[in-house]
């Protein structure tokens, strides 16, 4: 069977502050964390020796995932002493792969949420003969990521940094994240410093005259780099519009797990899940929303497009609309924080305080 090397090391910089206390890849997504669904995606491909390189916060992994009997798989655990990047991580991890040169190994990225076909990925490479290959997934606006154009056979001609002007986009496929490397060009990576597999092994494969295939799938893909992204991928998970064997329920419009408290008359819709121990007071009305473990949502409250982390209290009537709570803050009653606002892991806002505003 393939094995595969998954990069869980970022620091998730612009998903703070969800990220202050917990590695991104941790962050819950449909109940559970979001590295769950990417495990269990790639078990249910075939995959059954994964390694997970990890920096960040490493000493959380592997308390929850344990050697990964509970999900068919067989895990290990490499910790950079320093950031290496993408490239530089895949590196690190190579002694311990057991795949002979010409084997494939997936990789991928800790923060993509994708329907790909693992599998169909896998074939190509092996019909190509190809020695990476790449999920390429088609956006329709690339003018925030590099470009992957390829030639009619789906071999890729070059790696073009973002475009600044529509003359500049030759193409609307993008590096979606997930490859699957001849296991002998792992070694040919350098080690011991930071590498980035976009900006330095890729385009210096090509350059050396390596057959690098393209394979497009781009039946659901999101970079939940953000947190806007992250609460849409919940939501989508919960909806059933992103593929995942690890939501630990039927889709629908909320989930609801099992120690959470919900009103009777609350309204929960668009993909909303509620926490272990959360609780939803009466007339509260969440929408499309995560509210993570024992966090409190008072009587009135309406919430839409937010994230309320653990631990955290939302005020009576507060109304929140793409917001960010941090764990363990408290907002009082009668606050409306809208647009993107942040509220610091452990901050109180007063009653009344806040009509829109920026990070607190």
């Amino acid at each position: 069977m393939t094995e595969a090397i998954l990069l869980v090391g970022g620091k998730g910089t612009r998903l703070r502050p969800l990220t202050v206390n917990t590695p991104k890849p941790m962050v819950p997504a449909a109940g559970v964390p979001f590295l769950t669904h990417q495990l269990a995606r790639a078990r249910a491909a075939g995959v059954t020796h994964i390694i997970l390189a990890t920096s960040y916060l490493a000493e959380v992994f592997e308390p929850h995932f344990g050697d990964g009997s509970s999900l068919g798989l067989e895990l290990e655990y490499v910790t950079e002493d320093e950031p290496l990047g993408t490239g530089g991580a895949i590196r690190n991890v190579a002694s311990r792969l057991r795949s002979a040169p010409d084997e494939p190994v997936l990789i991928f990225n800790g923060d993509i949420l994708t329907g790909l076909d693992i599998s169909a990925l896998v074939s190509t490479h092996s019909a190509s003969g190809a020695d990476v290959s790449l999920h390429l997934t088609r956006v329709p606006d690339p003018r925030a990521f590099g470009l992957v154009p390829t030639d009619p056979t789906g071999r890729v001609t070059a790696f073009l940094e973002k475009p600044e002007t529509s003359e500049e986009i030759v193409t609307d496929q993008i590096n979606a994240g997930a490859y699957v490397f001849r296991r002998s060009l792992i070694d040919t990576i350098p080690a011991g410093r930071p590498v980035s597999v976009e900006r330095e092994t890729f385009p210096g494969l090509l350059a050396a005259g390596a057959h690098l295939q393209g394979m497009v799938d781009s039946t659901y893909w999101l970079d939940l780099g953000t947190p806007q992204a992250f609460v849409r991928g919940s939501a989508d998970l919960v909806l059933g519009r992103a593929p995942s064997p690890a939501v630990p329920a039927r889709c629908g419009e909320s989930l609801v797990l099992p120690t959470a408290r919900v009103a009777p008359d609350a309204k929960l819709t668009a993909g909303t899940v509620i926490g272990e121990g959360a609780s939803v007071g009466e007339g509260a009305r969440v929408t499309g929303s995560t509210i993570l473990s024992d966090a409190v949502i008072e009587p009135g409250a309406v919430i839409t497009d937010s994230l309320v982390g653990a631990g955290a209290r939302i005020g009576a009537r507060t109304v929140l609309d793409g917001a960010v709570i941090g764990d363990g803050a408290t907002v009082g009653a009668d606050n409306e924080l809208r647009a993107g606002v942040r509220v610091w892991c452990g901050a109180s806002l007063p009653d009344g305080a806040v009509r829109f505003s920026s990070d607190m």
